[in-house]
């Protein structure tokens, strides 16, 4: 088909404004499934997708819309809107010419909602702008569309209004990407290139490329080669991207689209890599390609250790799955063998926690998450450190730089107090505030990495009564005073258990995880010392007192040097099992650290 009859185009959203509701709402209007057929979300194919309401992949669908007696072909190419995944995000948008801002009339305009727009422009793309949720009665449609008229400097009459829910307003929306947002504009006979925005693991085929192609084409039995890589193919299989595939002969300029051509590994076939054919290619790649860079660390152990090997296993095929995670081998006096694995955010480590349990049946333990540090040392070496074990002694460290993020928090004007007091709690540098409206504020700040990991989004959430929405981008390394907390359970310590904070804030952090120890773990027959360190200098402690036995209940009568015996016999028994005695940690003392209040 002709470029002129093509769109390529994607939906860009804040977390739960309507985004997959509204593609399966397309998908209804072109008749691509049936009113009674369709599952809610259709495009969120995975089960923790559906249940969290949020996307975690992008997905791609091809969509056939009659619009004054001709056929268009429309590619809505889903992206996801949580932070952790913005590479994602600016991949797909790569890929488009064009985009649907998709504002939720009842909440507004919030933090990724601007932050997907920004990249949106970035990448020189049209904007369409869209309220959804205007059949819900608290929706203030008139103050949204004002926002987005700001913000965009867009007329009042080139904003769609929709219900994704009802389906209201849809098929103007589908009729305004042909007439608002522009064709593809590739050379046809030029050198073939395309865009890799998505790929997957099938068990039976490989690795499936989802691709976007920008000039010339591509045909079944192409030799193809790939750019970060420099490996060569053979193309088995090329098509369209319906909701099954539908194979075809070639892909034109212009067109998005699937290849299978016997790739082992995801991580071959790289999110933003560019494709083209080994004889006759393009000389230079697609801009924008980056290898994904984990932000988090944590390590990863199997609760029961007989499932060691099936989790060397499992991950080894979620890695298929998934090219951001990295993973490495590791082993925990305490925990036993397991992996040191880093990933793009708490939301990622989340998700592939869940996977582990619900698709291989494994159930882990994650020990407390870290951050990349890069540390001089007196010799004139710079060392990365993402795991607390390997922090070097204080004695040789010349610096310490951390990960600072930029961090933009939406919020209505009422809480703005609440908000700078947890921002400076959690170490933030306030940059600037700007006035969205008379309602709602952009708060921006400069933040430490390791502040935002824990439970600084819960935190937001609960300072604001849930209405705060949060955006995050890496920024640079900065000096700092970061100290290693070992935790010693009866003066031994408990490898993962350590964890790496600013100096400040060790003692706090430290006292908080020691009683929180002294809840869980089990009174044993001896005192049990529960104690956070930063090298010799014990900073907190709590102790667990040991179980009482009435020795003098057997003891009637008599003088009180024969009560006295008995005490001092007990005494030294205790003395004797606490220097031969193991204290028993349950799996549970390891999850209450990570839930342990950091202020």
């Amino acid at each position: 088909m002709k470029q002129q009859y093509i769109r390529n185009f994607c939906i860009i959203a804040h977390i739960d404004h309507g985004k997959s509701t509204l593609a399966d709402r397309f998908l209804e209007a072109t008749n691509v499934i049936g009113k009674g057929m369709e599952v809610a979300q259709l495009l969120d194919s995975m089960d923790l997708e559906r249940e969290k309401g949020i996307t975690i992949k992008s997905h791609a669908i091809r969509m056939i819309h009659k619009y004054q007696g001709q056929d268009y072909i429309l590619n809505l190419i889903d992206t996801p809107g949580h932070v952790d995944f913005s590479y994602e995000v600016s991949r797909a948008l790569a890929s488009c010419e064009g985009a649907i801002l998709l504002v939720d009339t009842s909440q507004g305009i919030e933090a990724q909602t601007m932050s997907n727009l920004y990249l949106a422009m970035d990448n020189d793309l049209d904007i369409l702008p869209a309220l959804n949720k205007i059949d819900l009665p608290k929706s203030d449609v008139e103050g949204t569309q004002h926002d987005l008229i700001e913000i965009l400097g867009c007329a009042e009459d080139k904003i769609m209004k929709v219900s994704a829910k009802t389906g209201l307003g849809v098929p103007e929306l589908l009729n305004a990407v042909i007439e608002q947002l522009p064709p593809p504009d590739g050379q046809v006979d030029g050198p073939p290139q395309a865009l890799i925005f998505d790929s997957y693991f099938d068990m039976y085929r490989g690795v499936v490329v989802l691709v976007r192609v920008f000039h010339g084409s591509f045909k079944k039995g192409d030799k193809i080669k790939l750019f970060s890589t420099n490996n060569e193919y053979e193309v088995e299989e090329i098509g369209y991207l319906g909701l099954k595939f539908q194979p075809q002969q070639e892909l034109l300029t212009g067109e998005a689209g699937y290849i299978i051509a016997n790739i082992k590994e995801v991580a071959d076939a790289r999110v933003g890599d560019t494709i083209t054919t080994a004889k006759n290619g393009c000389a230079a790649p697609l801009p924008g390609f980056l290898e994904p860079k984990p932000m988090v660390y944590s390590g990863i152990f199997p609760i029961n250790g007989e499932d060691y090997g099936d989790l060397v296993e499992a991950i080894a095929k979620l890695k298929l799955n998934d090219a951001s995670l990295i993973y490495e081998k590791e082993s925990s006096a305490a925990l036993g063998y397991g992996f040191r694995c880093g990933f793009l955010g708490m939301l990622h480590l989340e998700i592939v926690k869940e996977r582990l349990y619900r698709e291989y049946n494994i159930p882990i333990i994650a020990t407390t998450p870290s951050v990349r540090f890069k540390i001089g040392l007196k010799n004139n070496k710079e060392i990365e450190v993402h795991n607390p074990i390997d922090f070097p002694d204080p004695s040789i460290i010349e610096y310490i730089l951390e990960p600072f993020m930029d961090v933009e928090i939406i919020v209505p004007s009422d809480y703005i107090g609440n908000i700078m007091k947890l921002a400076q709690e959690r170490r933030g540098i306030q940059k600037n505030i700007q006035y969205i409206d008379e309602k709602r504020v952009s708060l921006h700040y400069e933040m430490p990495l390791i502040e935002i990991i824990f439970d600084f989004y819960d935190r937001l959430k609960t300072v604001s009564r849930g209405y705060a929405s949060l955006d995050y981008s890496f920024k640079d390394f900065r000096p700092s005073h970061v100290v290693k907390v070992d935790i010693m359970i009866n003066g031994e310590k408990v490898d993962a258990m350590s964890f790496i904070c600013h100096d400040e804030k060790a003692h706090n952090w430290g006292k908080s995880i020691t009683d929180t120890l002294s809840e869980v773990i089990p009174r044993h027959m001896f005192k049990i010392a529960l104690q956070a360190s930063v090298g010799a200098k014990i900073i907190a402690r709590s102790t667990i007192n040991a179980m009482r036995k009435d020795v003098l209940a057997k003891c009637y009568g008599g003088d009180i040097s024969r009560k006295r015996k008995l005490l001092d016999k007990q005494k030294e028994g205790k003395k004797k099992m606490k220097e031969i005695g193991n204290v028993n940690v349950p799996q549970e003392a390891f999850l209450a650290v990570l839930k342990a209040e950091r202020e």
